[in-house]
């Protein structure tokens, strides 16, 4: 005995005066063109694609993974991406009445004290690295900064990179508190940067790389400093460059497993001693 048709079957179930004869390939629901989305095979409704997409695992987009896959150096893009944000801060502060430029740059005075400075400010040391004079101060500074970048952190990892930085963009500070005049402000990254051109340099030498061109390069970015009326803060690179060299003498003698427990020990012991070289500069 055949059993009677049902009118509705022929018609989409979302639409009901949309005639179809196109059925879902997961549920069987009569659906209109307008409902149907191709699946490997035949086409599904509406619900059941909503259904997929919630069960199936999200992918990234391939420029998100890019920017933050294992070996995407993405350190390197939060420093250039906070030295931006502060420029841009530094030109439109002063159109708010916000001078931000004043508050962020380092002088070796403000790590005296205030009794004899007027403003004990040390952490300047630090907000400096990250403020720059104009758009071409921060453009070459960021370049260089990529380009290392891409080198240097995925080989150190994104933990110790980070480390390398911040304490090379300390000693660069420092070297203007011990070789500048206490009164002349600096500000810049370059001081960081040299830290890792330091860095770089002797990871290449320790594990047997052709450093001859690095050290062609960082003598030529060096004496560019020395030169007269280009208002090159030299002493926070020099402070920087040795600052480099011995986060990664640190990094390079405890590189074998089981020296690697002292890594961290020795990196804090360079911090206090930079710390300790900084507060007692002006009582001897």
């Amino acid at each position: 005995m055949t059993q009677p048709v049902d009118p509705r079957a022929n018609y989409c179930y979302r639409h009901p005066d949309r005639e179809s004869y196109v059925v879902c390939q997961r549920c069987g629901r009569t659906i209109c063109g307008e409902c149907q989305t191709p699946a490997a095979v035949g086409v599904i409704c509406p619900e059941c694609m909503a259904q997929q997409r919630a069960t199936h695992p999200r992918t990234k987009p391939a420029w998100v993974t890019r920017l933050t896959g294992s070996g995407a150096p993405v350190v390197t893009y939060a420093i250039i991406a906070v030295c931006v944000v502060v420029f841009i801060l530094q030109n439109v502060g002063p159109l708010l009445g916000v001078p931000v430029t004043p508050s962020l740059v380092y002088a070796g005075a403000y790590s005296y004290p205030a009794s004899v400075s007027g403003a004990f400010e040390p952490w300047r040391m630090f907000t400096s690295v990250f403020a720059h004079a104009n758009i071409l101060h921060l453009a070459l500074n960021m370049y260089t900064l990529w380009v290392f970048g891409m080198a240097l952190e995925p080989l150190l990892g994104r933990a110790r990179y980070l480390a390398l930085f911040l304490i090379s963009g300390f000693a660069g500070s420092l070297g203007v508190l011990l070789l500048g005049s206490p009164v002349q402000p600096v500000l810049g990254a370059s001081g960081a940067i040299f830290g890792l051109f330091g860095a770089f340099f002797i990871i290449q030498r320790r594990l047997g790389g052709n450093a001859t061109q690095m050290l062609v390069l960082l003598a030529i970015n060096l004496g560019i400093g020395f030169l007269p009326g280009f208002n090159i803060a030299w002493q926070a690179h020099v402070g920087g460059l040795v600052g480099g060299l011995l986060v990664g003498l640190i990094y390079v003698e405890t590189r074998q497993p089981q020296r690697r427990r002292w890594q961290l020990p020795l990196l804090i012991a360079l911090c206090v001693l930079f710390v300790l070289v900084s507060l007692i500069h002006f009582f001897v």
